[in-house]
């Protein structure tokens, strides 16, 4: 969406989240497809407003439980009917029959329901002066719940979800006093239905690392889930591999509600099917984890260099719509490492007329096989030393 008219004023009078006067809207569009093209989605506005509200949101949560008292607005109420919904559609949609045993087709049956519905959905969420944004914005709920023709789910579309959190925050749908609302209500209904979805359709992770990720279906979750346990007067990090520690706490605390699910559905020991999770375990404190799991978000999520599918939906739609890329960051300031001085090996000699006129210099080793040798090579060079190259000949006396 892109900004045509900034508001004027300074009035605090209702405490709501920044936004302008007047939006234009545009379906949006892929605009990312390259590894090049991610410099452009860093630069830009919505990137910014992106990780402003992951940010926003963590701050929000921190050292609260899931069932402390919050403010639920009628925007809050409605985000979870709308989920309601998407979650009576899959008890309405049963699995199929099938050969694989991964990926149910039933899927694509609740998607095209989605996709046929979406703009509705959210239109009932939206403000009466903003059914315009609809269109727009119900491209990112739509990219949220999975792909319909892998039939996979990952940490990509979850973050289309916080994205369309994210938009309705920046229309003035959500306001700043539903910050709790938005991570304990929406977005834990958000994950038991994506849970349900995953289970029930048998879901593929998408760009899975393995154990060498962090989780196969989510990201956001650990983090604010991190933020809640700050300061904890007796949960460490190195409490949630203990079983009895995660089934006493998980219906307050989002990182172990995680956990909790991982164990149901993984078997084997911890160390093996999570392996990330179970080094994080041994983390001194929760803010260390924390601030740890948002670096790792921006490097593995976010600025990834391989592009995984479900980050192209995302980023390509989230990049520039009518928004000039924000200036570069400065670069950054050396530190000692850098400025120390390094010795400098002195240049090879020129090489001289005579071997330049004689090429490489080729010397001939015979291998156990008769019918082989090995060949090195030495090519000389005017600024760099000496090349060697090593290949298999045929030996001189084979015919």
């Amino acid at each position: 969406m892109a900004e045509t008219e900034q508001s004027s004023g300074s009035s605090h009078e209702d405490d709501k989240l920044p936004s302008p006067v007047s939006f234009s809207f545009i379906v949006p569009k892929k605009e990312i497809s390259m590894v090049p093209d991610m410099g452009k989605w860093k630069r830009s506005q919505a990137y910014a407003d992106y990780m402003g509200f992951i940010l926003t949101m963590n701050e929000g949560v921190k050292g609260k439980k899931l069932t402390c008292e919050y403010h639920v607005s009628e925007t809050v109420e409605k985000l979870l009917a709308m989920l309601g919904t998407l979650d009576c559609w899959i008890d309405e949609t049963p699995p199929v029959d099938q050969p694989s045993r991964f990926g149910n087709k039933a899927y694509r049956t609740w998607y095209a329901k989605l996709e046929q519905e979406a703009e509705t959905l959210v239109t009932t969420v939206l403000p009466s002066d903003r059914h315009d944004a609809a269109p727009e914005i119900a491209v990112y709920l739509k990219e949220s719940v999975g792909n319909s023709t892998r039939i996979d789910y990952g940490t990509g579309h979850e973050a289309a979800f916080a994205a369309f959190l994210c938009c309705l925050c920046k229309v003035g749908a959500l306001r700043i006093e539903d910050q709790l609302a938005i991570v304990f209500k929406v977005f834990e209904k958000y994950l038991r239905v994506m849970r349900k979805l995953q289970k029930t359709y048998r879901m593929e992770p998408a760009g899975s690392q393995g154990v060498w990720g962090l989780d196969d279906f989510q990201f956001l979750p650990f983090i604010w889930g991190s933020s809640q346990l700050l300061d904890h007067p007796t949960l460490e990090p190195r409490h949630f591999l203990e079983e009895k520690a995660v089934n006493e706490n998980h219906q307050d605390y989002m990182f172990l509600e995680c956990i909790k699910f991982i164990n149901e559905m993984k078997t084997g020991p911890f160390a093996e099917h999570s392996n990330q999770l179970w080094n994080i375990s041994a983390v001194p404190s929760w803010s260390k984890v924390n601030q740890g799991l948002i670096r790792m978000y921006k490097a593995e999520i976010l600025g990834c260099e391989v592009l995984r599918p479900e980050l192209k939906e995302l980023m390509g739609q989230a990049c520039v719509r009518g928004e000039e890329p924000r200036a570069p960051p400065p670069p950054p300031k050396p530190t000692s490492c850098v400025v120390e001085k390094t010795p400098v090996l002195p240049p090879p000699p020129l090489p001289s007329a005579q071997s330049k006129a004689e090429g490489p210099v080729c010397l001939q080793i015979p291998l156990l096989l008769p019918s082989l040798s090995l060949t090195l090579s030495v090519f000389p060079h005017p600024r760099i030393y000496h090349t060697l190259v090593l290949s298999l000949t045929p030996s001189a006396g084979d015919s």
